[in-house]
């Protein structure tokens, strides 16, 4: 806990935690270390964690006590911590954005829907939306939202609180998923900077992928780095922008930049997941097994011919299916500001981090299903669990810059260190016991002084 204590400090989570919530954070922080540390058991046991470690409360958090603190985390205290920790973050660095499901056997929460569950779970739901810095490789904000709703529609609302956080130089990283006409309009409004995927069907990547032809494929054009061909060109956007106070519109041209990546390996890739599609479409037909997701693609790649003496014909429309072969292994990403292909798929890869944070929130803090029964427990919960998501992703962030990964698992690392003991007596300063040379590596290895003097805190501990 002496690792997490330096951690708080140096990302100034316990100094927001102290301004935002003056009479709790202690508890925060602590049941924040208990989720870190103790992933793999409910709040309820925390009774055992307080009487083997030192943690910044000092005393047992029981089960009625946690959950009264889960329901008295206010949204203008977690907004406030929001902001405070934003500012923290390099103002140049882009913010990935990207969201996850959460299954729900509650039906008394009100944002528990049936929707597009990332998990393949059968379960109602919540979605939760992250941003994560793309340098810091640390979260700082994100939103609970409803189980129906579609990433699409999730961006115009991040723009209106990030204008209400008070960011105004904001870059953002998106998946093609977030990609519409709308959204991209309404980054272009508030002046924000975008790198976002998009479809390789939208009529300007077509056009560009026509254009470039078997050219893109040129040595000139391949990063060994990323196993890839590029090719990019500026272009103009048709932004709008509705005035309903004016009861006019406003039409534009806007700079943007496209970006087109070839990649050999995916394109075989593409071609078995596409002909696969095609067998199971030709088999629904046969067997008369319809699906009404598929009824389009039914018509366009395919002409059934039925006669009372030959029966049922099916051939297949080998001119559509070329169209959408023309396209395989390509993928495009947009952006009003990086210019160079290249950088901009370094950029667009940092998504990753959210990826493994998603990991993080699921198995390790044990987030895979929302365990309570009130809107406003599941509230607090879930911000507790941002905090420690903090705490780890910084944790991870330096494993994996100074290679740590070859020897130790992220539990691994944390067992090392936990290891470390502190006696305590009544009326006397605690011991500090023995620190070894690899537990010293791993301090410095995560930016932290190692623990050599004995500790002088004033939470007692065993």
């Amino acid at each position: 806990t002496y690792l997490l204590d330096q951690i708080g400090e140096k990302l100034g989570i316990t100094n927001d935690l102290k301004v935002c919530f003056p009479n709790d954070y202690k508890k925060i922080e602590s049941l924040a270390y208990f989720m870190i540390l103790e992933n793999t058991n409910a709040i309820s046991r925390f009774g055992r964690f307080a009487n083997t470690h030192r943690h910044p409360y000092g005393q047992d958090i029981p089960s009625q006590r946690s959950s009264e603190l889960f329901q008295s985390i206010t949204e203008e205290a977690k907004m406030k911590f929001f902001r405070l920790q934003g500012r923290r973050r390099i103002e140049k660095e882009y913010w990935a954005y990207d969201s996850t499901s959460i299954s729900s056997y509650s039906e008394e929460l009100k944002q528990v829907k049936y929707g597009k569950n990332k998990d393949g779970d059968s379960l109602p739901q919540i979605n939760l939306a992250l941003l994560f810095g793309e340098k810091s490789g640390l979260p700082f904000y994100y939103r609970k939202l409803a189980g129906n709703i579609p990433d699409v529609k999730t961006v115009t609302e991040l723009i209106r609180e990030l204008d209400i956080l008070g960011y105004k130089k904001v870059k953002l990283v998106m998946d093609r998923g977030y990609y519409s006409a709308d959204n991209i309009n309404g980054l272009y409004k508030q002046h924000y900077k975008f790198l976002v995927g998009a479809n390789t069907t939208l009529s300007y990547a077509k056009a560009y992928i026509k254009e470039l032809g078997d050219d893109i494929r040129n040595y000139e054009n391949y990063s060994d780095q990323y196993k890839v061909y590029y090719a990019s060109k500026t272009i103009a956007w048709d932004y709008t922008q509705d005035r309903p106070y004016k009861g006019d519109t406003i039409t534009a041209d806007r700079r943007m930049y496209l970006h087109i990546y070839y990649n050999p390996e995916m394109a075989v890739e593409d071609d078995q997941k596409r002909t696969a599609y095609y067998v199971r479409l030709e088999n629904e037909l046969r067997s008369g097994k319809h699906k009404p997701e598929h009824e389009k693609d039914y018509a366009k790649y395919f002409t059934v011919h039925e006669t009372p003496v030959r029966g049922k014909k099916i051939v297949p429309n080998n001119e559509a299916m070329s169209k959408a072969r023309r396209l395989y292994g390509y993928f495009v990403l947009i952006s009003n500001e990086v210019k160079d292909p290249v950088e901009a798929l370094q950029l667009y890869r940092t998504r990753d981090v959210v990826e493994k944070a998603f990991g993080n929130l699921k198995e390790r803090l044990n987030c895979r299903r929302t365990l309570v029964s009130s809107d406003a427990s599941l509230e607090g919960k879930l911000f507790v669990t941002f905090v420690s998501l903090i705490y780890l992703s910084y944790i991870k962030d330096r494993m994996q810059k100074n290679e740590l990964f070859s020897k130790y698992t992220l539990q691994g690392l944390l067992d090392e260190l936990d290891v470390i003991e502190c006696f305590t007596e009544p009326g006397k300063t605690p011991i500090q016991g023995e620190v070894l040379k690899k537990q010293e590596d791993l301090y410095t290895a995560m930016d932290v002084a190692p623990l050599y003097a004995k500790p002088s805190v004033e939470t007692p501990g065993i």
